[in-house]
């Protein structure tokens, strides 16, 4: 006969009720920084996490005892939440929310397993959010320092591989940080000046969309402008009938700011300028200070090694993807272009 859960049991319920505890601790904090609709969303996933927290607890009864410590990655991320609260700590949250163990687990519900994975798409949500608010920048910031430590890196040993001397592959680094440096700020300068333009030139016009409430219901121009998004006849009379019927005029107004997500030009270069050089500058430091021959190139890839490794992570982090398997395919890329150009190096020298 059985007269109660086992040993095991109580100790895994005990730590799914301080993981629950702890991830609702996690969206009140995170709630606490923001205000409107995303505050509410926060606060009622912590009171989703509370519900999950109580089934824990009437599961164990007696059994519950002292308060354990929620797991590593649940107790980071509580670090996180009450001193930053950025969507850096929404990525870690939704990442969170899809590794739960209640699928596989009998002694938890239906309804709190179909919970969990809701709760990882509200997560998703809030944090694209805060993704379009910096990603034009962001990527030209990744993007540069990554350019800019691949890209030197090879420079470097490219030219440490001909054979010539340390003053000359110290003169050639940096020379390549600030060619390159100048060359990614111009060049995200007008990519992103050119992209906003043409979203300019697609967006509605603020003064056609004040002017819908003065249109002549019979004629119904507004059709044609639905017509010429690719609706029906039908479809656009249907939808321009709807528009003028309920008012006020903001139906032709674009879902997302696009811009906002696209970024600025002077923002987007300056970013791409700075983390170019901050990149590039890293394989130079060893001939800075004044290493030489093998030991300057070994310090080189390991310092080059190092950086890559954290913009994986960063990367992997904000978007929501396993960020090992992002930082190794970042060393990967770096190491495979710079081994290249050590190689072609090599032999340009011995044909020298």
């Amino acid at each position: 006969m059985n007269d109660g859960p086992s040993s095991r049991d109580v100790k895994r319920w005990r730590q799914y009720l301080a993981d629950e505890r702890g991830e609702a601790a996690v969206y009140r904090d995170l709630a606490g920084r923001r205000s409107g609709e995303e505050r509410e969303i926060l606060l009622a996933l912590a009171d989703a996490e509370g519900r999950h927290e109580q089934h824990w607890r009437n599961l164990l009864g007696e059994r519950v005892g002292m308060p354990l410590k929620g797991d590593i990655r649940t107790r980071i991320l509580g670090v996180l939440a009450r001193r930053f609260g950025s969507v850096f700590v929404l990525a870690l949250a939704q990442r969170a929310e899809t590794r739960s163990p209640y699928a596989t687990d009998a002694d938890a519900t239906e309804a709190m397993t179909a919970d969990e994975q809701i709760h990882a798409e509200v997560i998703r949500a809030l944090a694209a959010r805060g993704r379009n608010r910096l990603s034009g920048t962001f990527r030209a910031a990744v993007f540069g320092a990554n350019d800019g430590l691949v890209s030197n890196l090879a420079l470097v040993l490219g030219i440490s591989g001909s054979g010539v001397s340390n003053q000359i592959v110290l003169f050639t680094g940096l020379a390549g940080l600030l060619a390159g440096a100048l060359s990614m700020g111009a060049g995200e300068y007008v990519s992103v000046r050119s992209q906003r333009e043409l979203l300019e030139a697609s967006s509605p016009d603020s003064a056609a969309r004040d002017a819908v409430r003065h249109l002549d219901v019979d004629a119904n121009e507004l059709a044609l402008v639905y017509r010429a998004r690719g609706m029906t006849q039908q479809e656009a009379d249907a939808k321009a009938a709807e528009v003028l019927r309920l008012l006020p005029a903001d139906e032709m107004a674009p879902d997302v700011d696009q811009h906002e997500s696209i970024g600025t030009g002077l923002g987007a270069a300056g970013a791409s300028f700075c983390f170019f050089a901050s990149g590039a500058v890293i394989p130079v430091l060893p001939y800075l200070f004044g290493l030489e021959g093998y030991v300057a190139l070994a310090v080189a890839a390991v310092l080059v090694g190092l950086a890559l490794i954290c913009t994986g992570l960063v990367v992997g982090l904000l978007s929501g993807g396993p960020p090992v398997k992002r930082a190794l395919r970042q060393l990967a890329i770096g190491y495979g272009a710079a081994g290249a150009t050590y190689l072609l190096g090599l032999a340009f020298g011995g044909g020298v």
